[in-house]
């Protein structure tokens, strides 16, 4: 610690970094409601320990885009217990700090405010959890930014060009260059770098005594051509990369060989899947600047919780059974059970001595029963885990591997039982299908404007009940809500559509409104076959829905009956919505006259490709998808960031250029120290190219 304590000097900037903390996840749980809040204590605490110069947050502060009070209040409280104070603040802000705080009424760092006793300065961009919308582009940032609890920088207002203008530090001799930019959509993002409308202002004299520290919140990782932020596409005389929004834990910087500057990703401090990305140890980032030299010291959290996550497959204990060993599912069940008990073992012998982790882990058997293997029932197995596990109700993860398309060259010795083989699951509804497709499927097929479980039961309609205008309706029906509501609020802008769009289906996500509008859509759907003189295929699953229900099947139930659950269906007896629905509907809300589906297949691949939109559904002249559409050019498409006029600024420093010459950052030196242990400052100052 003495070798710490001589070089944090009147010179050294220090910096606690963490992104992606995620505050409120979960809050309604009873077992893990709490760990968000506990983390976050721990990182402020770690900082005013430490006794930082100022925190640095990459974005998803909170979890929710309207954090609850609860939320709110718990954060407020935490930011004022450790972040105000007498401490002295031992840096200067050069920059125009009207320009870097442009999101509030109160444009200046939060402790340079007269009416203000700060301790620890916090700054922070917005991520995609908790990002700005509405007409006002209000995020949860900027409730804490008015009360001077924590400085909201990175807001880009434009979505035709960014252009990031930096805060200037000054701690003794060094001088540090702070941007930021919060989150935008991936794809949006990606097209402006291509088209050269992101710029990033320098200062115009002294640029190579400037550390230039950039903090950004996206996609690192592709999810698809444009569905992230290549590092290629940052300019060049960036030192240091601090990356949100991925949650893995790579918090030991990187250097990118081809622009040298170094990317640390210090990854969430809270697990909000259990993905084996989530299992790496969380760690917070403390970083130490001294003139152009950097250290990075890694500091591990001790108060999440526990993630151990494994992977079984069943093919490969056959010196144990085989999917024709008698009780094979018994055995196969005992074998998960002797893995669980292993992980739980291993993470008590881990807890101890740790008082500060929670006592039960989170838990994750990932079982690949392909080859012909049958699941057993997760309900069942979990309950024997209940009193010692955070996450009884999925500890197990079914998964099955595609087959391998074999040679049909030889008709002969074709396997058709392997081509044609089912993968039914025991107790997997079409509704879970659907779910756990859009949880595994890449970010840009997700739904938009429909909801898991909506798109589950309509799907479900077409398949158990022919109803071939389920799915047809359903979307019809939303895209006239979505409509009328983006009218109602007035949005016109890409941006403010997009976010919009997002808050209002995640507003209805599990409510009472959600289920209407499914019984709504797929009542209509039923008024539509009625019209048309059609019957349902089988008589004995077209009344009541029971895909939730709690009650037991009614075979003798009358084929016309509506869905609701008992006499709490619509109208209690009658078809759906009461005797009018076998009358012809008003041709209101944009309908026309249908056509009949050409076919009446009814595989669930086959549901997502619905009959064609409705003739009198009137597009808007400005087509949305049409704005989103992207170049699909290689990913390492040379940037060149345009010039721009110098613009000025009435800070103390000079005015700022934008980027025209090729200039390298400094390199570091990149070995590996994974250890906690702190190194003196590394890295020698190079000529630039």
């Amino acid at each position: 610690m003495s070798s710490e304590n001589n070089l944090d000097d009147e010179d050294t900037f220090k910096i606690l970094i963490a992104t992606d903390i995620h505050l409120g996840y979960l809050e309604k749980d009873a077992i893990r409601g709490n760990d968000s809040f506990n983390t976050l204590d721990e990182i402020l605490k770690c900082a005013k320990t430490n006794q930082v110069d100022f925190i640095l947050l990459g974005g998803d502060l909170f979890h929710d885009n309207k954090p609850s009070r609860r939320c709110l209040h718990s954060c407020i409280t935490m930011l004022r217990r450790y972040c105000m104070g007498d401490t002295p603040i031992n840096f200067n802000i050069l920059s125009d700090q009207t320009v870097n705080f442009n999101t509030t009424q109160f444009p200046w760092v939060n402790y340079q405010d007269e009416n203000l006793n700060i301790s620890i300065p916090t700054f922070s961009i917005h991520g995609n959890h908790d990002d700005p919308t509405g007409a006002e582009g209000l995020c949860a940032l900027d409730l804490l930014s008015a009360s001077g609890l924590v400085n909201h920088f990175g807001h880009s207002h434009s979505v035709e060009k960014i252009e990031i203008s930096p805060i200037l530090m000054q701690k003794g001799i060094t001088k540090l260059a702070l941007f930021g930019l919060g989150s935008i959509p991936d794809e949006r993002l990606y097209r402006m770098f291509v088209n050269n409308q992101v710029t990033m202002l320098r200062p115009k004299e002294d640029q190579d005594e400037w550390f230039n520290l950039f903090t950004i919140h996206q996609n690192r990782s592709k999810h698809g051509p444009t569905n992230y932020i290549p590092e290629q596409f940052l300019d060049d005389f960036l030192d240091l990369v601090v990356w949100g929004h991925e949650h893995e834990c790579l918090i030991t910087p990187t250097r990118n060989e081809q622009q040298l500057f170094y990317v640390t990703q210090p990854g969430s401090s809270v697990a909000t899947s259990l993905s084996p990305g989530e299992a790496t140890k969380k760690h917070l980032g403390l970083l130490r600047v001294k003139g152009r030299k950097m250290n990075l010291q890694k500091i591990p959290l001790k108060t999440v919780r526990q993630f151990f996550i494994q992977d079984v497959v069943l093919a490969d204990y056959q010196d144990l059974f085989t999917p024709d060993t008698p009780q094979v599912t018994k055995k196969v069940e005992d074998l998960c059970y002797a893995k669980v008990t292993e992980m739980l073992e291993e993470a008590e012998r881990e807890r101890l001595g740790c008082p500060l982790t929670p006592e039960k882990p989170l838990i994750r058997l990932r079982v690949d029963y392909s080859g012909g293997f049958e699941a057993f029932s997760t309900s069942r197995f979990s309950q024997r885990f209940v009193d010692r596990v955070a996450n009884p109700k999925d500890i197990i993860h079914f998964l099955r591997r595609r087959e391998q398309k074999e040679d049909t060259k030889d008709e002969v010795n074709v396997d058709y039982g392997k081509l044609l083989k089912t993968t039914a699951v025991e107790g997997l509804r079409v509704e879970d299908l659907v779910k756990q497709y859009f949880e595994a499927t890449e970010q840009t097929v997700q739904l938009s404007l429909l909801t898991e479980q909506g798109m589950g039961k309509a799907i479900q309609e077409f398949v158990d009940k022919d109803e071939k205008d389920a799915i047809e309706e359903l979307i019809t029906y939303q895209l006239e809500k979505t409509q009328r509501h983006l009218q109602a609020r007035g949005v016109n802008t890409e941006q403010d559509i997009d976010t919009e769009i997002q808050r209002f289906r995640d507003s209805k996500k599990n409510t009472t409104e959600e289920e209407n509008e499914i019984k709504e859509a797929i009542n209509r759907a039923k008024a539509h076959r009625l019209e048309r003189g059609e019957e349902p295929v089988d008589p004995n699953i077209s009344g009541e829905l029971a895909l939730d229900s709690d009650e037991g099947s009614a075979p003798s139930a009358p084929p016309t009956r509506g869905r609701g659950r008992g006499s709490r269906g619509r109208g209690g007896r009658g078809r759906g919505r009461g005797a009018t629905a076998s009358e012809p509907k008003p041709a209101g809300r944009g309908r026309s006259q249908k056509s009949s589906p050409a076919t009446q297949s009814r595989s669930i691949m086959q549901a997502f490709q619905a009959p064609s939109k409705k003739s009198s559904l009137t597009a808007p002249s400005r087509s949305y998808a049409d704005e989103m559409t992207i170049d699909d050019s290689d990913e390492d498409v040379p940037v060149m960031i345009a010039t721009r006029r110098p613009q000025k600024s009435s800070s103390s420093s000079s005015s700022f250029q934008s980027k025209s010459q090729a200039s390298k950052g400094v390199a570091f030196d990149d070995s590996d120290d994974d250890d906690d242990e702190y190194d003196p400052f590394k890295g020698a100052s190079r000529s630039r190219r």
